[in-house]
């Protein structure tokens, strides 16, 4: 039998009663015929597919994500390098001052604040004086008969330091040693 209903728009709806056995029917989940399991098989295998290239998007965009950051990283870092070898100059002539007027308030002052900017953005001195030559920190200039006590290759006088920036030579130490 058929029923009448009205909606919100007075539009007259036919709806054809349901028996028991097409509601359980339709609540049957189990393919009924051979075209149905095949089509279950490819759109199960459509899934698969799709995750996977989801799965490898997502992994292609992480990489590309982590890869713009480390390149960030180092574009930073190379500006500081280079702002950095462009103030050693700086440096130098105020050790220059400070060697020809050592007692001078201003030129010490000077020198302190230039230290303590460096430590802070993480620029050292490479210590040389009394070290084994190394070739990745220190450019030889000059070789001198050894001292009494000092062995070969140690470096007994630093005509210009050397400076690091992290783990990155800004410049060598410009030396002397000993053969």
């Amino acid at each position: 039998p058929k029923t009448k209903m009205n909606n919100m728009d007075e539009k007259n709806i036919d709806i054809d009663q349901v028996s028991i056995t097409d509601a359980e029917n339709a609540n049957d989940n189990t393919p009924t015929t051979p075209t149905d399991d095949a089509r279950v098989t490819e759109l199960e295998k459509s899934l698969a597919d799709i995750n996977d290239k989801y799965l490898r998007i997502a992994a292609e965009l992480e990489n590309t994500r982590r890869r713009a950051a480390i390149d960030m990283e180092s574009r930073a870092r190379a500006r500081a390098m280079s702002v950095a070898e462009k103030i050693l100059p700086v440096a130098d002539a105020i050790d220059a001052a400070l060697q020809h007027a050592p007692n001078d308030d201003g030129i010490r002052s000077m020198a302190a604040a230039l230290k303590s900017a460096f430590e802070s953005i993480g620029i050292t001195r490479i210590d040389s004086i009394d070290k084994p030559l190394n070739p990745a920190l220190h450019n030889v200039i000059q070789v001198t008969d050894a001292p009494q006590g000092v062995t070969p290759n140690t470096i007994v006088q630093e005509m210009q330091p050397g400076y690091m920036f992290g783990d990155n030579v800004l410049r060598t130490a410009m030396v002397i040693v000993a053969k």
